[in-house]
């Protein structure tokens, strides 16, 4: 069975942000004590994922390259597409075909935030999974998001609407979704909606259509934010702070991921240790040795 890898985008301009993404990529900008890339990547590791490609702007590409290298530093292969004029989540897998090859994909949005107890777990009891998977957290703006609608009998998948103007359910699907090779085929068929963008559920409702479209709701204790305006950035902040501060540990140290899943060594780690001197992060990353 093929692998699966990940794709990370991390494009656009980042309109909602201005001016604080004037000259910056707001996948860049703080999470906290942590680069907003840190959370995405991190998810994707705490997949088990380990090759992925970076969806960026050209010029931003050397700022990613500067941060994250080639991944090995997180046990890791990381690979650069440039996406100069984004048009949609789609275009993402049209874009990474020769990088994915034959292999099965996890895509996830750049400034999707999630964290908490068991999402490890949660994340690689969907990686092998047939098909198409997304997850669905309850929100009180549905309307902002991807909305399903579940089956009360069954739990199966009844509907699946972008950004509905009158929302059926609250389950609104974050920005990451495991599928098999096909949603690159199904991707390049696609035709751009009203909105003048490709369309994320274009893509699921193809696997719902044939019965081939599963969905997991994240059980209490794992949060999710979406990070792409200045109040949910400045909340995403927050929420980190309070849960590394009342537990003593971090989230979305790639370091520590790969540390845990034997991906870099303890020499390895205490490397990357000694890259952050005189801070917190690389005081936590050295205590892990202790």
């Amino acid at each position: 069975m093929p692998s699966r890898c990940g794709i990370l985008l991390a494009g656009g301009n980042g309109t909602r942000l201005f001016p604080l993404t004037k000259s910056i990529n707001k996948h860049l900008l703080p999470v906290y004590d942590k680069p907003m890339i840190f959370y995405p990547l991190s998810t994707l590791m705490m997949a088990g994922i380990r090759d992925v490609a970076i969806v960026t702007r050209s010029i931003d590409v050397d700022l990613y390259k500067n941060l994250l290298g080639d991944g090995s530093a997180f046990g890791i292969s990381l690979t650069y597409l440039i996406q100069d004029h984004a048009n949609g989540i789609p275009e993402g897998y049209v874009l990474a075909k020769k990088f994915v090859g034959d292999r099965d994909i996890a895509l996830i949005l750049g400034d999707n935030i999630l964290i908490g107890q068991g999402l490890g777990k949660t994340l690689e009891a969907s990686a092998d999974k047939p098909g198409a998977r997304v997850f669905a957290f309850p929100v009180n703006n549905p309307q902002d998001y991807g909305v399903v609608t579940l089956n009360p009998d069954t739990g199966r998948v009844t509907k699946l609407e972008e950004k509905p103007s009158n929302p059926q359910s609250n389950l609104a699907v974050p920005g990451v979704y495991f599928t098999d090779n096909r949603a690159i085929e199904i991707a390049e068929s696609l035709k751009k909606s009203g909105r003048g963008e490709y369309e994320i559920a274009d893509v699921l409702n193809w696997y719902l259509e044939r019965d081939q479209l599963e969905v997991s709701t994240f059980r209490r204790g794992i949060g999710w934010m979406d990070a792409g305006s200045v109040q949910s950035l400045y909340e995403a902040g927050e929420l980190v702070e309070v849960l590394q501060k009342r537990q003593g540990l971090r989230f979305a140290c790639p370091e520590e991921i790969a540390w845990g899943n034997n991906w870099i060594s303890d020499e390895q780690l205490e490397t990357q240790s000694l890259k952050y001197p005189n801070t917190d992060y690389g005081k936590y990353l050295e205590s892990l040795l202790n």
